[in-house]
């Protein structure tokens, strides 16, 4: 295996978790750890509740899920199965 390949795996997978902390919020960050641990990723949750940082994302409706800041959901609660392959 290269070395590069070998860093591309090893790399921490950054989730952020966009919106207000409303319990439909809370779901989606628990989903999303859920998923990383079963795909064994290193990886950071990162809430972002602050609505003008979320704007900038572009996201209106939350909870929203990003994925090394690009959006990957917007306006529902992704299954840990559905996020598993958000991450892939």
């Amino acid at each position: 295996m290269s070395l590069r390949l070998l860093y591309e795996r090893r790399k921490m997978t950054k989730i952020q978790i966009l919106g207000t902390g409303c319990p439909k919020c809370k779901k989606l960050a628990q989903n999303a750890e859920a998923a990383a641990k079963q795909l064994g990723l290193e990886y950071e949750i990162q809430k972002i509740t602050d609505i003008n940082e979320i704007m900038k994302f572009g996201v209106m409706m939350t909870p929203a899920l990003a994925v090394d800041g690009q959006v990957k959901m917007v306006g529902k609660v992704a299954s840990p199965e559905e996020i598993e392959d958000m991450l892939k």
